[in-house]
């Protein structure tokens, strides 16, 4: 079985609500130590076995599978989770605005404000990609049918006579 399939296995189990709370917690404390170290010393390499990459950010080969998992979307090129073994290598870059953009978009706000984000991208970089964030988040409704308007279901009678009657 593979690490990534650990992962999902330990985070699919069956949890009491305060079993899953400190999961979660405790998951999300190391995960934000990790891309504060990251981030911190702007490196952009990920690169080493999965078991010394994970003991280097003080984390269980699973955890860092679930690391992996969060972060391959920010990645050069995305990773091959599935195939993830103990000894397997991995050699990946990380780019700083998709990881931004993704921190932005898992709501993960312990993250994307971590203040060495200052010493990598300005802040009218950030702003930028907050601003295409949001663009991306507009929810756009289709063009709405006036009352006085042909109703689209060809009875040809005005909208408010005709369907928006009904």
């Amino acid at each position: 079985m593979s690490i990534f399939q650990k992962w999902l296995d330990l985070t699919d189990q069956e949890f009491t609500q305060e079993e899953y709370n400190k999961f979660w917690q405790d998951y999300f404390l190391k995960e934000q130590k990790n891309y504060e170290t990251i981030i911190e010393t702007k490196n952009t390499a990920l690169k080493g076995t999965v078991t010394d990459l994970a003991a280097s950010f003080e984390m269980t080969t699973t955890e860092f599978a679930g690391f992996l998992d969060g972060i391959s979307t920010s990645l050069e090129s995305e990773m091959d989770l599935e195939s993830l073994e103990e000894s397997s290598e991995v050699d990946a870059v990380i780019v700083w605005d998709k990881l931004y953009y993704n921190m932005l978009n898992a709501k993960a706000d312990w993250l994307y404000n971590i203040p060495a984000w200052d010493d990598i991208l300005t802040v009218e970089e950030r702003k930028a990609i907050k601003k295409a964030y949001n663009k991306d988040n507009i929810v756009v409704n289709e063009e709405k049918i006036g009352r006085n308007e042909p109703c689209p279901c060809g009875s040809g009678k005005k909208y408010k006579k005709c369907c928006l009657n009904k």
